[in-house]
């Protein structure tokens, strides 16, 4: 993750606290009012979500077993089960830990971004930032998943993406 942090709207965050703004403008750039609501996986305090939310109209919860979002921001205090990926328009996995490959499940099912962070694709391997992305391209690939990489304009090195679109 990046080294740096900050305060964004008066919260504190680590790594580039821009992230949230960024992401939530492709998510409206992108599907703009093709897509009503969205799971914010592992969101944390729910930033993501409380812009999704308030700058633009979307029905944005975080869905995060640790559960100490942000006052207002919709949650669910739960593990994320791409079980339950039909019921999202989107899925967003922004640095989402041990919820990755959920997050990356969902993809058969319906849109998701996908920003992964540290290897919790497989545990067996020593995945760095590139050859994490490759392997869940392979995923993708052998699903018949269409999808595209994306780098974010937020200081990385973790904001490489991958971004499909049923």
């Amino acid at each position: 993750m990046s080294t740096k942090g900050g305060t964004y709207k008066g919260h504190k965050f680590h790594g580039d606290p821009q992230r949230f703004e960024v992401v939530a403008g492709f998510v409206f750039e992108t599907f703009g009012r093709n897509i009503e609501y969205i799971a914010d996986v592992a969101g944390g305090r729910g930033m993501l979500s409380r812009v999704l939310n308030k700058k633009y109209n979307y029905k944005s919860t975080v869905v995060d077993p640790r559960g100490y979002p942000l006052l207002g921001v919709d949650n669910l205090q739960e593990e994320f089960s791409s079980e339950d990926a039909s019921y999202y328009d989107l899925v967003i996995g922004l640095h989402p830990d041990e919820a990755t490959i959920e997050v990356a499940k969902s993809a058969l099912g319906t849109n998701t971004i996908l920003i992964p962070c540290c290897n919790f694709w497989n545990q067996n391997k020593k995945l760095g930032r590139d050859a994490m992305i490759s392997e869940i391209s392979k995923f993708y690939e052998s699903n018949g998943v269409k999808y595209k990489v994306v780098t974010f304009d937020f200081e990385g090195p973790k904001n490489i993406g991958l971004v499909t679109m049923i």
